[in-house]
C-alpha cells in the first residue's frame, strides 16, 4: 500500500537534488501546475513560456525567485498564424476542426476563431535562457510534436515529460497520441501513464444535464513519459536522482522511484533504496 503520509524525496533522503523545469504554455487558467511542490521546496528552477501577454503579466506578478517567464511561442522557429479562439484554452497555431468539434457539446463555440495573428516562434533548442531541461510540461493545443521535433538536444537531457495528447483530431492536421508516442520512444522515452484521462459525451446525449461529463469516448489526456526504465544504464547518476525526485514529489510513482534509487545504490554502494523504504 502507498504511504498514508507524504514527504518529499529530499526530506526522506536528506539529499539536495535540483530539478530544472521547462513549462511551455504556462497560462495559469487550469490552476496550479503539477510541479508546484518542487518550486515550493526551493530545489527547482523554472523557465516558462506563454505568448499571451495577460497570462504573462499574471505569471510575473506571482512568480517566485527561481522562475523566469518568456513571451515566446515555441514551435519550429518559423512564423505561424495563431488562431485565438473564443475559449482561451482552445487557442492554437492549428485550425480548429469543426467536423470533430461539432460532435461534442460546447466545443463548436469554444473553438470558434475570433481573430488571427502572425507570430514568430522559437525552437526550444535555441533558447539560451534554458541551461538544462530535466522536466518538461507542455500544453499548446496540438503543437506539441512540432516542439519535440525541434528540441532533440534538450530532450537528450530530459527525464520526465508531461504533455497533452489527443485521441481525436481537435484541430486540422493535428498529430495524435500515437504520433507523439512514436517520436518520444525514438528519443528514449516510454509512456508511464495518463494523468488525467478525459472523456466527453457524444451529442445528442447529455449525462446528468452536464455538458462537461464524459462517458465512453476518450478525447484527450495529459501523458506522462519517462526515460526508459528497462535500460537504466542510459541514465547518468544525476538523471537517476532527478527522475526519482520528479516521480516521487509530483506523480507519487513510488515503485519506479525505488528502482531508480536501487540502481544508484548498485553503482555507488549507497543505501538510498533502504532509506526510502524505511
Amino acid at each position: 500500500m502507498p504511504p498514508t503520509s507524504f514527504a518529499t524525496l529530499r526530506e526522506i533522503l536528506d539529499r539536495e537534488v535540483r530539478v530544472e523545469i521547462v513549462d511551455i504554455g504556462s497560462n495559469p487558467i487550469d490552476g496550479d501546475p503539477p510541479y508546484k511542490t518542487l518550486l515550493a521546496g526551493g530545489a527547482a528552477g523554472l523557465v516558462g513560456f506563454d505568448p499571451n501577454l495577460d497570462a504573462l503579466a499574471q505569471l510575473e506578478k506571482n512568480k517566485g525567485p527561481n522562475e523566469v517567464y518568456l513571451p515566446h511561442a515555441v514551435a519550429d522557429g518559423k512564423q505561424h498564424t495563431l488562431r485565438i479562439c473564443h475559449a482561451a484554452g482552445m487557442t492554437s497555431l492549428l485550425q480548429p476542426n469543426p467536423e470533430v468539434l461539432e460532435l461534442f457539446h460546447g466545443f463548436s463555440e469554444w473553438g470558434r476563431v475570433i481573430r488571427e495573428e502572425k507570430v514568430d516562434t522559437v525552437r526550444l533548442d535555441d533558447v539560451a535562457a534554458i541551461r538544462r531541461m530535466d522536466y518538461l510540461k507542455i500544453d499548446i493545443q496540438g503543437g506539441e510534436l512540432m516542439v519535440f521535433q525541434n528540441a532533440v538536444a534538450r530532450l537528450a537531457d530530459c527525464v520526465v515529460i508531461q504533455t497533452e495528447v489527443e485521441f481525436l483530431p481537435m484541430y486540422v492536421g493535428q498529430p495524435l497520441f500515437s504520433d507523439v508516442d512514436q517520436f518520444l520512444r525514438q528519443q528514449g522515452f516510454v509512456l508511464h501513464r495518463f494523468h488525467p484521462l478525459i472523456s466527453r459525451t457524444l451529442k445528442p446525449m447529455v449525462i446528468n444535464n452536464d455538458i462537461y461529463a464524459g462517458l465512453s469516448q476518450l478525447f484527450w489526456a495529459d501523458a506522462i513519459f519517462v526515460r526508459d526504465f528497462t535500460n537504466l544504464a542510459t541514465l547518468d547518476d544525476r538523471q537517476l536522482l532527478v527522475m526519482a525526485v520528479v516521480m516521487h514529489d509530483v506523480y507519487k510513482a513510488f515503485d519506479l522511484v525505488l528502482r531508480l534509487l536501487l540502481e544508484h545504490d548498485k553503482r555507488h554502494n549507497t543505501q538510498l533504496g533502504a532509506k526510502y523504504m524505511a
